[in-house]
């Protein structure tokens, strides 16, 4: 009797220390203040040319830093913007511009819209300008226009109506852009 009891506890026990499922990304409930970071890959097709990257984003209220990172996980560049400047390094190569569009342009010869990208991370349209959406059954929003730009929600981290994304898509003129988010942080 006493062998059963204390295999059935053992058992019982051994359930606690099982993994849990990670708890699905969800959208903050002040966005407009909110800071997060998020881990994942990015790839850029711009005329004719490809290139792909690991990324690193934490955004700040105030701030912005993007690193892309090689695929063994070293930064290969460095993006910086505050309300003052923004700064793009680059190995040993240093540039700085007064916003960030400013700079990938510069520097890239094309540009995200960083202000507005931040609020589209989050599938969520910049409340500054007019927007063309379009949601799914669950309510999830699938495409937004917004500024001269198609963005697609392609996968959500969850099932939820406030998951946050998982997989994007951007597209304005010959830029196209795929986003894949592996991990969010909101904080």
């Amino acid at each position: 009797m006493r062998l059963p009891l204390l295999l059935w506890w053992y058992l019982l026990s051994g359930c606690s220390l099982l993994p849990t499922s990670p708890v699905p990304a969800v959208r903050p409930v002040q966005p407009d203040i909110a800071s997060f970071a998020l881990n994942g890959r990015v790839a850029v097709k711009h005329n004719g040319t490809r290139h792909s990257a690991g990324l690193r984003w934490v955004h700040q209220p105030q701030s912005d830093e993007i690193l892309l990172l090689t695929p063994l996980g070293q930064t290969a560049a460095r993006v910086y913007r505050d309300a003052q400047h923004a700064t793009l390094d680059d190995g040993d190569k240093h540039y700085q511009a007064d916003d960030a569009e400013s700079l990938m342009q510069q520097t890239l010869g094309w540009h995200l819209p960083l202000s507005g990208l931040h609020h589209w991370v989050l599938a969520l349209p910049m409340a500054e300008s007019e927007a063309q959406i379009e949601r799914d059954a669950g309510g999830r929003m699938t495409v937004l226009r917004q500024n001269g730009w198609e963005v697609r929600y392609l996968r959500y981290a969850g099932d939820g109506v406030d998951s946050l994304p998982a997989r994007l898509e951007l597209k304005r003129d010959a830029l196209q852009m795929q986003l894949l988010i592996d991990e969010w942080e909101i904080q």
